[in-house]
């Protein structure tokens, strides 16, 4: 595989863009127009190529819905209420405090799609129940919320997967499901070695609430415990897409919160949309400028000259899938999830596809490749986050997150070479694809 001048120097401008700190999007759309200028190509003819092929596709739509859904959630008291909820429910076991940081990610998982949401939302929450009267370490706290985060992108709906579906041409619906399984194991791996951890290192035992006012408070909790079962009857149900889906959850979390709880006021609604909108338009852009430059990627015709040197290796689906497993957790200790989701994995598709690796259960393996990029250090962007929210020294929080990042990687060997845990659930649903 020959790569000419013109994209050699595109790569190089990208790397120098971006030691100098200008945003990967804008560094991709600069490198990218320096190709197609050095390449004779008109822009106008290019840009509307780009505009044709995206004007009907709605994909995307679903991803600043999703995170407006989240943004309204963490505005109101919805997190709170489920907090208060998971800590009646397994708050009274030793180390139940841990316990409750892991099942409030499970079911924040299913309403926001994004680990960043979930890490930022109820981060700050969880840091002052766990660390209150020195219960746990501030860096156990926050290596354990860092690593529930990781769940929330695996269990539908998942923003990495909508992106995943628009690269791959991938079954969003059918993607979503493939997820359940995934992130209920994670979720069991950490919810065992907590209970290890809470017995050798004698974590607290928290007052329990009495069974008696469970019913009521779930009661309280109903509206925020049924979103979830909201979002995927309407997507399983045949009632909406998962576009149309993510507009109901920002709905639902909006009606919710001024209607039933009564929690939002006007400013912080106001503050909830400016902050989508910002989010949305650093994601956009990150997207925008993947999508130029695997255009340019596509011209040079790097994907099939890559899948063609690969399976001239006599590679099986076994040995691609190792590569892969290890190529993207490498990078994902230096890289951010999107960049890697959306120019590296593009390239690797076509390989995938022809070793005869399922697109679903290949998205699956992937995504969660990318989450656990975000606690790898050094880059580990949920790790930032917490040491922000913590005052914890990123050195202690990496200590603590490394067990729970050895179990997180067991999961995923499992989930990498037992296509059944990741296909299981959409075939209940109809989904005909095959496994390795």
């Amino acid at each position: 595989m020959i790569l000419s001048t013109a994209f050699t120097l595109a790569l190089g401008l990208i790397i120098v863009l971006s030691v100098f700190g200008l945003p990967m999007g804008l560094s991709m759309i600069c490198a990218s127009v320096l190709y197609l200028l050095m390449r004779g190509q008109d822009m106008g003819i290019v840009a509307e190529q780009f505009l044709n092929g995206m004007y009907s596709n709605y994909i995307m739509l679903a991803v600043p819905l999703f995170i407006l859904a989240a943004e309204i959630m963490n505005s109101g008291t919805l997190s709170e209420r489920l907090l208060r909820w998971c800590d009646a429910v397994v708050g009274r076991f030793r180390g139940g405090l841990a316990q409750v940081n892991i099942l409030q990610s499970i079911v924040f998982a299913g309403m926001s799609g994004s680990a960043i949401a979930d890490a930022a939302g109820s981060g700050k929450m969880m840091q002052h129940m766990m660390t209150q009267d020195g219960k746990y370490t501030p860096s156990y706290a926050a290596a354990l919320t860092a690593v529930t985060a990781v769940i929330g992108p695996i269990i539908p709906p998942s923003i990495p997967m909508v992106l995943y579906a628009l690269i791959a041409d991938a079954s969003i619906g059918y993607l979503f499901l493939a997820g359940v399984v995934p992130g209920l194991l994670m979720a069991g791996v950490m919810m065992i070695q907590v209970a290890v951890t809470a017995r050798t290192r004698n974590f607290p035992v928290e007052k329990p609430v009495p069974l008696r006012q469970l019913p009521k408070m779930t009661w309280h909790a109903l509206p925020v415990l049924f979103m979830p079962i909201v979002l995927m009857y309407g997507i399983y149900g045949g009632i909406t897409t998962p576009t149309e889906a993510a507009a109901v959850a920002a709905f639902y979390a909006l009606v919710v919160s001024i209607v039933v709880y009564r929690s939002v006021r006007l400013p912080d609604l106001y503050a909830a949309l400016l902050t989508s909108a910002k989010t949305t338009a650093s994601i956009g852009m990150l997207i925008a400028g993947a999508l130029v430059f695997n255009y340019v990627v596509t011209i040079e015709n790097i994907p099939h000259s890559l899948s063609a040197i690969l399976l001239s290796w006599d590679l099986n689906p076994i040995t691609f899938l190792i590569a892969v497993n290890i190529l993207l957790l490498i990078l994902g200790c230096v890289l951010e999830g999107t960049t890697i989701l959306l120019v590296i994995v593009p390239v690797l598709i076509p390989t995938a596809s022809a070793l005869g690796i399922d697109m679903v259960h290949f998205g699956v393996v992937v995504v969660v490749n990318i989450m656990l990029g975000l606690v790898t250090p050094p880059y580990g962007l949920l790790l930032f986050i917490m040491t922000r929210i913590s005052g914890a020294p990123m050195k202690a929080i990496v200590g603590d997150v490394l067990p729970f990042l050895g179990g997180l990687v067991l999961a995923l060997i499992l989930f990498t070479f037992v296509p059944e845990t990741v296909l299981w659930l959409p075939r209940m649903f109809g989904y005909g694809g095959g496994g390795l």
